[in-house]
């Protein structure tokens, strides 16, 4: 790799010598970190002790799973790697569901722990645990720094390699030792960008033909369109090319949904006139996406009609599970600015399309008078409009909002994809928050993954960072007990979270703004409410337990087998 050299300090200023914590610090601001998510320990304590002589700002979490998450937002909001601090032993095995989510959603992060010295190193120390070996398979990158002097240069190198390519999260170890050794600070030496290939005109021309040729054209629009920052160009290009799109769940706002392109998200939860859509089309264009199985379903029957045009900066998903008949490989957005989009006559398609995308359009006239959650998300999204940013959990509130609000762009939507974690929402939102200050940020969480990272009410008041909380509380782990309910012939086992606290006390007791409310004339009062909320609040909202996700693929069968129950139903 490619470096560029630069003085780490000033000469006025620079000092004689450095601890290899200083230079850890150090170099956190010459790279430009504005905040950093940690809790301290034993093997990382040096660091702590130069933290407060430099410009970086420390976030103390109440966990370290909560600092891997709220580091991975960050990276989602901002587009450069989040930065994460803990321990040896248990605070770096604590990072390690951050981690893999970062990897899995290609998130960029760099994750700092400290370690043993290195004498104790492969002595089974006390705090000792091989997170350079743990974390292999869910990292870019690891890397253990042996010499204070190579500090600087090794997190330049983390962050270069984070941030670049398919981004994703690097580890960096830094033995006791290390931290504490004294050295002369020399100069920082960045590495360059990595030049990636340019698509061969071959697999260009190739793609062109079949764009050409096509009559039923379908854009599938992936995570990786906003990992490439190339949302204006997709919605340009499908702009004037007319041709139509859906959506993975990482992928939902790149076309905001009243887009007349956009037929939603596909998959298991996806919009029917998405999912028939990909079953119709004879051309899929996907951009960014890897063929996850959440959103093929069955993928032997995946798209029967379709020739493939993949787009993708990871030469690795090329053909990976689906044969691409163009395989592109590059920038997304060089690739894309190479390629012709001229198109044949798909106007009976497109209107077809538009059709289907009407008769399906969601319904919200749900009986009775409770809170129906999917009515309540969507009016919310609008209430707030295009400032909108959503940290959301996992569960059926997760497809609730993937499914009914509106996004203005796909950094707004921070979602544990690929991973699926609960306990995501509540961090995330706060290291949203930290990269988008003006940003109004909501945690929407249900109370199943709420009480995971329940402790971060206490950083939230620490800070008093204003993320707004929709607690959507069915007293059920709602996702598996409707699992149950469908293939399980109704053995609910393990899901009744009927003994759940009360959750505005709780609030109360961490010193955060709190209220309930259980009927559906409270709605619009609890939305006011939580959009003028200057500081940290909670809404505790009590919705049906026995509500369902609609519409849901089953497991193992094909998009085209959509199971759905209308409300009046």
């Amino acid at each position: 790799m490619n470096t560029m050299t630069q003085p780490m300090h000033s000469p006025q200023s620079q000092p004689a010598t450095r601890t290899g914590a200083q230079l850890v610090v150090d170099t956190l601001a010459a790279l430009g970190v504005d905040c950093v998510f940690g809790y301290p320990g034993g093997a990382i304590m040096p660091v702590y002790d130069a933290l407060p002589q430099g410009s970086t700002r420390h976030i103390l979490v109440r966990h370290e799973q909560a600092a891997a998450f709220a580091a991975d937002a960050y990276g989602r909001i901002t587009g450069r790697a989040g930065v994460c601090l803990a321990t040896s032993g248990p605070g770096a095995t604590n990072l390690i569901t951050g981690i893999a989510n970062s990897y899995l959603d290609s998130v960029p992060m760099v994750a700092i722990t400290g370690q043993v010295a290195q004498p104790l190193m492969g002595t089974d120390a006390f705090q000792e645990t091989d997170i350079f070996g743990m974390t292999m398979p869910i990292v870019k990158h690891s890397i253990i720094v042996r010499r204070p002097e190579d500090i600087p240069s090794a997190m330049a190198e983390a962050f270069a390699i984070a941030e670049g390519g398919r981004p994703g999260p690097v580890l960096v170890d830094l033995p006791k030792d290390v931290q504490q050794a004294v050295c002369e600070p020399g100069a920082l030496r960045r590495p360059e960008a990595d030049i990636l290939p340019a698509p061969t005109s071959e697999s260009i021309a190739e793609a062109e033909r079949l764009i050409a040729r096509a009559k039923k054209p379908l854009f599938y629009l992936g995570g990786g369109v906003a990992r490439a920052n190339a949302s204006e160009m997709v919605r340009r290009i499908v702009e004037e090319s007319g041709i139509p799109a859906v959506a993975t769940l990482q992928g939902l706002g790149v076309l905001p949904p009243e887009h007349p392109a956009m037929l939603g998200m596909l998959g298991m939860h996806g919009h029917r006139p998405a999912n028939m859509a990909v079953q119709e089309c004879d051309l899929l264009i996907v951009l960014g996406a890897r063929f996850d199985d959440r959103a093929t379903g069955k993928l032997a029957e995946f798209a029967p009609h379709a020739s493939v045009v993949h787009i993708d900066v990871d030469a690795a998903e090329l053909g990976k599970l689906r044969f691409a008949h163009a395989a592109v490989c590059g920038n997304l957005k060089s690739s894309l600015a190479t390629i012709d989009f001229e198109k044949g006559e798909i106007d009976a398609w497109t209107r077809s399309t538009v059709e289907t995308r009407e008769k399906h359009a969601p319904r919200y006239d749900a009986p009775g008078n409770g809170i129906y959650a999917p009515a309540m998300l969507k009016t919310l999204s609008e209430r707030v409009g295009d400032d909108f940013v959503v940290a959301c959990d996992v569960g059926q509130h997760q497809m609730w909002v993937a499914q009914h609000c509106r996004f203005a762009r796909p950094q707004a939507h921070l979602t544990s994809g690929g991973l699926g974690a609960m306990g995501f929402g509540l961090p995330a939102a706060i290291g949203a928050k930290l990269a988008e200050p003006d940003s109004p940020v909501f945690a929407v969480c249900g109370d199943g993954g709420f009480q995971m990272n329940i402790q971060e009410l206490a950083t939230l008041r620490r800070y008093q960072i204003p993320v707004k909380i929709l607690l959507l509380d069915n007293a059920m782990l709602g996702l598996v007990r409707q699992w149950q309910e469908l293939f399980f012939d109704g053995n609910y086992s393990e899901v009744d979270l009927s003994d759940n606290p009360d959750f505005v006390e709780v609030a109360n007791a961490f010193g955060i703004e709190a209220f309930g409310i259980e009927r559906r004339e409270e709605v619009d009062g609890a939305i006011d409410r939580l959009i003028n909320a200057r500081g940290p609040i909670l809404a505790h909202v009590r919705i049906d337990p026995e509500e369902n996700v609609w519409p849901l693929v089953p497991p193992g069968a094909s998009n085209a087998e959509m199971m759905e129950k209308r409300n009046d139903t």
